[in-house]
């Protein structure tokens, strides 16, 4: 069974949204917070306006990280074959902190390719890249799960430690039909398990954190999350997956199973 980790009590509470945006008018009839115009658009952000929209969302809102969770990760299955030579070799060949500079935004995808091994050897980076994008396919049974969980209103979003490349598992498998690239740590310049990442992350929602699942493959991240309050899921497979965030009171019953419920009652 997939690994099940109950949160610790949090006290975040930061509200930094909705902006309700209207046509400009003269004035506001709600309590305002703060607003702008421009362009004749202008912007309320009032006390009735957050406690509806917050009434709206439906909770929990799911994180999800994304390589090994939902999407193959190719560079430990596909790229020691491709760089012709084995795992073991290639940990210790590679540049030791250039890929995690990558994935942090700080360095580009050029000064990656003059980086990746610490003996200055070329890489072939146009076919790592080819080879990536060959491997991205979802894990079996994910994409249906979060079709579920969308169909079921939740809010989702990536959560992961990954470079710009994101954008080619976009191109080929659109993950934004289901759940919004909102945390990337190439966006925010943080990785897992990063305290102050999962921090921003709440603070950005503007929910405690309780009110957060985090799904990982790794344990170190799911602790992490663990420790500033959100509930904490390993990802094993989406079979129990899908057990484990039913145990959370999250509703993945779709429309087909409840006309089969329906059929035999």
């Amino acid at each position: 069974m997939a690994l099940l980790i109950s949160c610790k009590p949090s006290s975040i509470s930061n509200i930094s949204f909705p902006f309700i945006l209207k046509k400009k008018q003269t004035s506001c009839k709600s309590t305002k917070m703060g607003s702008f115009s421009s362009n004749n658009i202008s912007c309320c952000v009032s006390t009735s306006s957050i406690s509806t929209v917050m009434a709206q969302r439906k909770l929990p809102i799911l994180l999800f990280d994304v390589m090994d969770t939902i999407v193959r990760d190719p560079f430990y299955h596909d790229v020691p074959n491709f760089l012709r030579m084995p795992m073991k070799e290639l940990l210790e060949c590679k540049h030791p902190t250039a890929w995690i500079e990558f994935e942090k935004g700080l360095i580009t995808e050029e000064e990656l390719t003059r980086k990746f091994f610490k003996d200055g050897r070329s890489v072939d980076m146009e076919g790592l890249k080819n080879c990536m994008r060959r491997g991205y396919s979802y894990l079996e049974g994910v994409e249906g799960l979060l079709n579920s969980l969308k169909e079921n209103g939740y809010e989702i979003h990536a959560f992961t430690n990954y470079p710009i490349w994101y954008q080619m598992i976009e191109d080929k498998l659109k993950l934004s039909n289901y759940l919004s690239w909102t945390f990337c740590s190439c966006i925010f310049g943080k990785r897992k398990p990063d305290p102050d990442f999962y921090s921003e992350v709440v603070k950005h929602l503007g929910v405690e954190a309780s009110n957060c699942i985090f799904v990982d493959d790794r344990m170190r991240n799911v602790e992490a999350a663990i420790e500033l309050g959100l509930k904490g899921l390993q990802f094993e497979n989406a079979d129990l997956l899908r057990k484990d965030l039913s145990l959370l009171g999250v509703d993945i019953s779709t429309n087909e199973s409840q006309e089969l419920t329906e059929c035999s009652s």
